[in-house]
């Protein structure tokens, strides 16, 4: 616990998303904006340039975990993705 918070952590390459849990994510914040697209793991796959629709890049995060954003971080009814530590520490004064 911090500053009455309760603190939840979850390693999703373990313990993975379902479709349904990525979809609702995206729903928050832009299925897009979850994409890891500059991840060299949609280098590999040869799409780093290609036009995903949102069932694509949903398909694509479930089959590899690495293409999800990171840190993904709930605080509150608020959704961060890719923030940095002074942005999850505003969220969680706000929210305290």
């Amino acid at each position: 616990m911090q500053k009455g918070l309760e603190v939840a952590d979850r390693d999703f390459f373990k313990e993975t998303f379902s479709e349904s849990e990525i979809r609702e994510l995206g729903a928050v914040v832009g299925t897009e904006n979850m994409f890891a697209r500059r991840s060299p793991s949609l280098k590999k796959l040869g799409l780093a340039d290609k036009e995903l629709s949102d069932d694509e890049m949903v398909n694509l995060m479930l089959q590899e975990p690495k293409l999800i954003r990171r840190p993904l971080i709930k605080v509150g009814d608020k959704l961060m993705v890719g923030a940095g530590n002074a942005a999850v520490e505003a969220a969680i004064a706000e929210a305290g």
